[in-house]
Formats: structure tokens, sequence, C-alpha cells
């Protein structure tokens, strides 16, 4: 599952031990050598979809990890990119990878900024906050956008259930919620809590536009969709 540069098993159990910033404090340095890194097909996917809207001027990667979200914008954006996350040794990961980048260490549920941005995006966060989290996440984009500017959500769309991988996010999931049951603070990481059509009800409670995008590769098992979240422009 994971490359010999990527976690240990004993790295894993301190992870899913601890709290979502903890935990993700502890596996920073070796995140990128787990599957749950964003692909880079997705990434260059992304890339294209998104040059087709720009050009932009100043972009913000929201939940930005290790910075694979603040690659996609510094090839988009002509001045500025900015990446907010709460783990610090994520945000230190991110600052080798894109020295470049403006870093802010923040909980995206309460972002602190308004109206600078032309684009923002986020990769494979949304399961780290529960369904009840979301419109203050979304509000905040919201706001942090200039009028017309575009919020791009990259997401894995739920498996079929005739899948391996049904029964594996569904067996990650009901194991997340035991450990939840028993162990304090909580690590919050679901699988399920993101289907489609409700992050665009939520998306479009927030105040967008929201269109869909399949961003799946031919070969690819698992599908991919890119949702373009549009702020109105006046």
């Amino acid at each position: 599952m994971f490359s010999p540069q990527g976690p240990s098993l004993r790295d894993l159990c301190v992870e899913a031990l601890s709290s979502v910033e903890r935990g993700y404090d502890h596996l920073a340095g070796k995140f990128d050598h787990t599957p749950f890194r964003t692909p880079d097909g997705i990434l260059d996917a992304t890339v294209q979809e998104l040059s087709k809207a720009g050009p932009f001027r100043s972009g913000l990667d929201v939940c930005c990890g290790t910075g694979a979200g603040l690659t996609v914008l510094r090839r988009l954006c002509r001045e500025r990119v900015t990446g907010v996350d709460f783990s610090a040794g994520m945000l230190a990961e991110a600052r080798a990878a894109v020295p470049e980048a403006e870093l802010v260490r923040a909980d995206v549920r309460a972002l602190p900024f308004t109206g600078g941005f032309d684009l923002a995006v986020t990769f494979g966060a949304l399961g780290h906050f529960l369904p009840s989290e979301r419109p203050a996440l979304f509000a905040g984009v919201h706001r942090a956008l200039r009028p017309g500017g575009l919020f791009a959500v990259a997401t894995g769309d739920l498996p079929a259930q005739n899948t391996g991988v049904y029964w594996a996010t569904l067996g990650l999931d009901l194991a997340m919620v035991v450990r939840n049951s028993l162990v304090r603070p909580p690590f919050v990481m679901y699988y399920r809590t993101t289907p489609l059509p409700a992050v665009r009800r939520d998306l479009r409670t927030a105040g967008f536009t929201v269109d869909t995008v399949d961003l799946t590769a031919q070969d690819d098992t698992l599908r991919f969709s890119l949702l373009l979240a549009r702020k109105p422009a006046g």
C-alpha cells in the first residue's frame, strides 16, 4: 500500500490515536509517499480544465497539506498563491515544495480572508469535515473570493457497490465511528460523507453556482469529479 519511504504501521497507529492536527503533524514528512496524496494525473487534469477559465491573478489552496494544490495554483496564477492549513508539520512540507507561496496556519472553518482571491482549490480534504461543518467552510471560501471568483473542488465519487473499494471505504468509516466513540480527541476522516449531490447542495446554499466536470481517466477504476463553484459577479 505504501512505498518504502512511507509511514510504518506504528506511524499509522500513532496517527489514528491522535487528533487530526497532531496526526498530520506526525505524518507530514511521509504523507507524499502514501495513496492519500492526490494523484498527479488528477492535478494535471485540474490544471487543464481550470486553464479554460483563467487567467487568474491570485489563488488560495484550502487545506493545502504538503502543497500538491499549490503546485496547481503556481501553474495557473500570475501573481500570488496562498495555502492555508492547521497542521504546522504539513505547512513545513508545503514551504519546502513551493517556497514562493504565502502560507497561513488557520482553521479553514473560519478562514481569515475577505475578497482577495480569483481562484480557490481544495483536494481530498472534505472527508475531514463533518457534513454539519461544510456550510461554514464553503461560506468562508465564498467570502475569500472576489466577485466572479471560482472555487474548484476535486473529489472522488463514491465507488460502486460491486467493487472492493466500496467495502474498504465502508469498513474504514465504520472503524472511524468506533474509534471516535472510544477515543478523544476525535480523528475526523470519513470517505462516505461527501456524496456529490450533498456537496453540490452545500455549495449552492453558500451562494455558488455549480458545474461538474468528470476528471476520470479511461483506465481508472475510481471516478473523480471537479466541482466548479462560481461566486456571482455582482
